[in-house]
Formats: C-alpha cells, structure tokens, sequence
C-alpha cells in the first residue's frame, strides 16, 4: 500500500514539474516560480499527513475535508496548462522531425493556459467560501393516482445528506435551517446520513436542528455513512454502540426514523402510507434496507411515499415492485457537489457516468412511478460546492 501511496506521488509531481515548465514559459520573476513551489510542497506535505498520520475515528474530519479543498484547489486548475503544453509539445517534436529545428516553448501558449486556469481556480476558491452555504429551495409537484382528497396539495419538505462532521460555520448553516423552518408545509423527510463516521458528529449541531418541525411530523432514514462502515473499530461492541447512539440522535432530534418501516399519516380521516428503508445500494455500498418488510401490513394498492437514500434503489426494486409506490425520495449523490445546471439548456456532473439519475426528477415511462434525487444539504471530502447547489425541496402532492 505505501508502495502504492509512493507511485502516485511521484506521478503527482511528475505532472506538477511539467506544469512548471509550462509556468516558466510565462517569463515571471523567480520569486512566482519559488511560490508555485511552495504551495506546491504544501499540499504534498499534506496529502501525506493524510494517508500516513490522519485517523477517521481520532482526528477532527474538517481538517481532513480542508486538506482535500487545498488539494483540489492547487491541483485541478493545472490540468489545463499541462493538456496545452503537451498539445504544443506534439506540435514541438514533430516540427523537430520535419525541419530539424527544436522550436522553444511559446509564451502565448502558457498564458493562455494559465489564463484559463483561472476560471476554475476561481470557482473552486468560491465554492469553499460560499458554494456550501448557498442554499436554494426548489419546487416538485408530483401527481399521484389514487391520493386521498385530503392530501391534495400536501406538502412534503425533503432535505438529504447532511453530514453533520462536514460542517465548519454554525451561521452558516443556521441560514439552512431558518430556510427549513421558514416553508410552510405539511411533513417533513431526511434522506439519510446525518453524519460521517459517528454520532458525536451531530452533538454540536443538535439544538440547532432540533428547531426542524412540521405539522405532521418529521420523517428519517439512515444513509450509508450512517453506520459507522467506514471507521475501523476497536471491537464490535463499539461499533454496535454507536450505532445504538446514533438511533438515540433521531430521537434526541424528534425525527421519526422508519427502519424498513412504515408509518400513517392521518388528515381528517384519510391517511396516507410513509415508508422508509435502510441504505440500499449497489456494491461497494451495503443492502441493509428490505423493501419488502418495510411495505408489511399494507394494502398494495394505495399509494406510498417512499423513502430511499440510494437512488440506485429505484431501478434495482422500486420500479418493478408490485406495491403502489408512485414517489420516491433519495439522496446519496451530493450531485458530487460538482457540476454544470442551467435549466432548461444544461444539467451535468461526473457522477452521472455512475447514477443515471443523480439529481432532480425522473419518472419511468412504463409504471409512470417518479423518483426524486436531492443534492443534499451538507457536503463530504470536499468542503465545498461547484455549481451544484445545496438543496431544500418542497413536494407537493396532486390528485
């Protein structure tokens, strides 16, 4: 593993010197090349305190998430002058063997490069300071065949992915959640992971999100970060332990949490069915939620809510089920909190090369069942968002 960890540096300042003699070409003083080194000698020094020293369970993981915002931020923007200088290296070596002439690098071709460096630079560097805590509400009415009269423009506040062990600023994030507590609706969902790695993470944060409330109640499910599958543990008995802490939380918060469950609302008479069901994922990510179990005791054929952190789920289960399920709610993407959306012209990230559906509403053409993919609320790893917002949606049920 550390031969591994060692290959790739190297490979890093590989790209890192090359990128350098592209800077070069820009004909700045020497004291911009010493600082490009230095920041540079920077990020190594800490990309190695944190694959050799950093301990998920041990350490604060916001120092973790700054060292990965460092990283990103010094790293990717160079990924442009380094495709121009190979580009104009290909044009360099072959000039080489047509005139025999080995011509210098150009410095237009650097600044260009470094030029538009820039841009992603500057979205990075905004993405840390404001992109997290740029909360914005967006809006799905979804119709539901068979939906009792009195759920009728029902009104269902969904927020997803909080990551509680993320967060850094406490107004920040307290803008969130007067946004929550400002929508007038009917219930509210969380959509799983409420932390990282462990409970504590949520300590700090509690009073704040206790304020979260609704009429008919708030509804939870656990995420796949929630169950402490990522942290190496002294013993089972400690990951067991906090687990059972972890479950006290929700109570702590007066959330309902369905664990491959189901709950009624009930509106003047009229009830409508709210199910809930572990992290289903495809692999690497674990199936602990049963959609089976958590549908026990209902009638098929009436219409249910669905909540499923994974949007994975949908395809895999959800869809082909015989049960009326006509909207389910996940999370789990973060929209990889990177991305390009202009409505109505563009919707793009990374992540849709593994989720199909990765954000906003889908509805399979067949069975007419709609799936609806939050972007979250918090962030992990990066701590940051690029063009994928943070998300607080209202649905609105129709007849």
């Amino acid at each position: 593993m550390k031969f591994i960890f060692l290959i790739i540096l190297l490979m890093v300042f590989a790209l890192d010197f090359y990128a350098f003699q592209v800077f070069k070409a820009l004909q700045l003083s020497k004291i911009f090349e010493r600082a490009y080194w230095i920041f540079n000698v920077i990020g190594y020094l800490l990309i190695i305190y944190s694959v050799t020293i950093y301990d998920p369970q041990n350490h604060n993981l916001i120092l973790l998430n700054l060292i990965i915002g460092y990283t990103i931020l010094i790293g990717v923007p160079k990924l442009i002058p380094i495709f121009l200088g190979a580009v104009e290296d290909l044009y360099r070596t072959s000039n080489r063997f047509v005139s025999g002439e080995w011509l210098s690098r150009r410095r237009f071709v650097a600044i260009i490069g470094w030029g538009l460096a820039a841009v992603p630079f500057i979205g990075i560097l905004h993405g840390i300071f404001r992109g997290r805590s740029q909360y914005r509400i967006l809006n799905n009415s979804v119709a539901i065949k068979g939906l009792p009269n009195e759920f009728s423009g029902f009104k269902i506040l969904q927020i997803s992915d909080i990551h509680s062990g993320s967060f850094i600023d406490f107004k920040e994030v307290e803008i969130g959640v007067n946004m929550i507590l400002e929508q007038n609706v009917d219930a509210i969902v969380f959509t799983g992971d409420l932390v990282n790695n462990v409970y504590s993470e949520m300590t700090p944060w509690l009073d704040l999100f206790k304020k979260i409330n609704a009429p008919y109640g708030v509804f939870s499910i656990l995420g796949n970060h929630d169950y402490g599958d990522y942290v190496k543990w002294d013993s089972l008995d400690a990951k067991n332990q906090n687990m059972q802490n972890l479950l006290e939380m929700h109570k702590k918060l007066g959330w309902k949490l369905l664990r491959n469950e189901n709950f009624k609302i009930v509106k003047n008479g009229e009830s409508l069915d709210m199910v809930g069901v572990e992290n289903w994922g495809n692999p690497p990510f674990p199936q602990y939620g049963d959609l089976n179990i958590a549908l026990k005791d209902l009638d098929p054929k009436t219409p249910k809510i669905l909540l499923s952190h994974d949007p994975s789920h949908f395809d895999a289960e959800v869809v082909k089920h015989e049960s009326n399920i006509p909207l389910t709610l996940s999370g789990h993407t973060h929209g990889m909190q990177f991305g390009i959306e202009i409505p109505g012209w563009i919707k793009w990230s990374p992540v849709q090369f593994k989720y199909p559906k990765w954000a906003g509403s889908y509805t399979d053409e067949k069975t007419r069942k709609s799936l609806y993919v939050n972007r979250g609320f918090g962030y992990l790893a990066f701590p940051g968002r690029v063009g994928i917002w943070p998300e607080i949606t209202i649905h609105t049920l129709m007849k």
